[in-house]
């Protein structure tokens, strides 16, 4: 197998311009590949990313190869997730988390647990979610902080979360269930320095902000995969089953989804007990 460390060093002497240009990273891909295919080697090109993650300079060399593999991870934790962004022969939903520890990279077999912290104390504002990162269900611990505003403008400090989302998760409560958050500071974390984008973490984050605002803990044998719709409906989430099952794994007895879920969950025999609500409201009167 070649490893080349990286594209953007490579010269062609074919082509005149200099080293990194898009005409060198284009050639030199080529030649490459044109190897590859003919002597059946496989061959890994490595290639510089910018500050936001996504590879640097032109998506020609995301083209003219079958796969782009991905590694993601804030450097102050110990966790780098393996995306395929591209994939020629394949799905794109295979993902892979690694811990780097003294040794290298050792793969993490059940991450889930990794990403909910062990707590002796019942606390408030946290809850458990239930999501998905590409085809495997995580349990993450979502993170509320709801306090009184002492500067003029309220504060929305997000950290792993779309801060966009969470003032529309904000106005739903206040337009619905009628907690006024207007006068008050929130912040939102999402343990373990994973970034979520999967939509069924809304209820998780909504009961996390719930409890915060009551000051009262939520049960840690419960968890929440659901999304909040603009009237505060729970909506469906995909992939329900799999979720109910990772949450099961992990040794929890109650897991509240939308009721839309519960057609497709009358046949599924688990050891969990599934809560099917439908209205944030019905939400808060349940767990508190």
């Amino acid at each position: 197998m070649v490893i080349v460390d990286s594209i953007q060093t490579l010269q062609s002497p074919f082509i005149e311009s200099s080293p990194g240009s898009i005409s060198q990273i284009r050639e030199c891909a080529a030649e490459l590949q044109r190897y590859a295919k003919e002597t059946n080697t496989p061959v890994f090109l490595i290639g510089h990313i910018t500050k936001d993650g996504n590879i640097a300079g032109p998506k020609i060399l995301e083209h003219m190869v079958d796969t782009v593999l991905q590694f993601e991870g804030d450097r102050h934790y110990a966790y780098r997730i393996l995306r395929t962004i591209k994939n020629r022969f394949g799905s794109t939903a295979e993902l892979g988390i690694y811990e780097m520890n003294s040794d290298g990279m050792r793969a993490v077999s059940n991450p889930s647990e990794i990403l909910i912290t062990q707590k002796e104390d019942a606390l408030s504002g946290i809850a458990i979610a239930a999501t998905l990162e590409g085809m495997r269900p995580l349990l993450i611990e979502t993170q509320a902080l709801v306090t009184q505003s002492v500067y003029g403008t309220p504060q929305r400090t997000v950290s792993g979360f779309d801060l966009r989302r969470l003032q529309l998760l904000l106005a739903v409560l206040e337009k619905r269930g009628g907690f006024q958050f207007g006068m008050k500071d929130v912040f939102i974390n999402i343990a373990g320095g994973l970034k979520v984008e999967d939509p069924s973490i809304d209820l998780g984050i909504v009961c996390a902000l719930l409890s915060s605002y009551e000051d009262v803990p939520l049960p840690q044998h419960i968890c929440f995969a659901g999304e909040v719709g603009l009237s505060g409906e729970i909506r469906a989430v995909n992939r329900i089953e799999q979720r109910i099952a990772e949450a099961e794994k992990l040794g929890f007895e109650k897991i509240i989804v939308s009721k839309y879920n519960a057609k497709s969950l009358s046949k599924l025999k688990t050891g969990i007990e599934v809560i099917a609500l439908g209205k944030v409201e019905e939400v808060y009167r349940y767990l508190f």
